[in-house]
């Protein structure tokens, strides 16, 4: 039985967590954790995640939620995330994180402790989303250069980062299997009197609207065709089953930093 602790209880990833870590017979629920605003300390985490009394209390104190799990799920923001991983580091309790929006610095404090524990971090945990990076590198390698690109993605209106951590990963991947430059050749906005699409043009666009979970589409295009890969999440059950899947397959692994490509044999 694997121990699991989750951070951001009592918020909408946080919560599914709970339900279906709660739902699987391999795992164990042992502790959770969110602000002192969101509930009352004590009050039973299976009221936010819709299952009734479960029996694991909410916590204000990372500490205390933590403490003897093998795993922390994190999907909360970056500055509490840099945070947990250092307690978890002290503690030695490997985690998932499918917080996005990190610095740089940020990612570097993360890697750092990844000499202590083992850290899968993925900007979407989505089996279906991690498929779509290992599509859109082959079909970025085998058409090349002579193919425009652009990425499209949609979020719903509560979302604070821009462009999504999902849509920087799959740029990323663009970039290195066509031989760009992301820093030189993304474009996030074009207005006006621009002048015709270089080559080497890498185009991200969001759009934030309504309820959407999210939707990603890459886009090849050249002279009389084009080619399009998309994924669209319905809910996000897909993200929380995602990061159970990680969660279940870095409890015995060794200290380091992981990829969702490294927990599905895509790499």
């Amino acid at each position: 039985m694997i121990k699991i602790s989750v951070a951001g209880a009592c918020g909408r990833m946080g919560s599914r967590i709970i339900y279906f870590v709660n739902k699987d017979q391999r795992l164990e629920l042992t502790g959770v954790f969110d602000l002192p605003s969101c509930f009352s300390e004590g009050q039973d985490a299976g009221i936010a995640a819709g299952l009734g009394h479960i029996g694991v209390p909410i916590n204000t104190s990372i500490e205390k939620a933590i403490k003897g799990s093998d795993v922390l799920i994190d999907f909360t923001v970056p500055e509490a995330t840099v945070k947990t991983v250092e307690i978890a580091s002290e503690l030695g309790v490997n985690i998932v994180i499918g917080t996005t929006g990190f610095s740089s610095e940020q990612l570097k404090a993360i890697q750092h402790h990844s000499k202590q524990i083992s850290i899968v971090i993925s900007p979407n945990m989505s089996v279906g989303v991690n498929i779509m990076f290992k599509l859109v590198e082959e079909a970025a390698k085998l058409l090349g250069s002579e193919y425009d690109i652009e990425l499209f993605e949609i979020h719903h209106r509560f979302k604070k980062d821009a462009p999504s951590g999902t849509a920087l990963k799959l740029a990323s991947i663009l970039a290195a299997a066509t031989d760009r430059n992301l820093a030189n050749d993304a474009v996030y906005e074009r207005k006006g009197m621009i002048g015709p699409r270089t080559n080497n043009e890498i185009g991200i666009q969001a759009c934030r609207l309504g309820d959407v979970t999210g939707d990603h589409t890459v886009m090849f295009g050249t002279i009389g065709e084009r080619l399009e890969i998309t994924h669209r999440a319905h809910n996000r059950d897909n993200f929380a089953l995602g990061a159970i899947k990680a969660a279940r397959w870095i409890a015995d692994k060794k200290p380091g930093l992981y990829g969702m490509n490294n927990v599905l044999g895509t790499d």
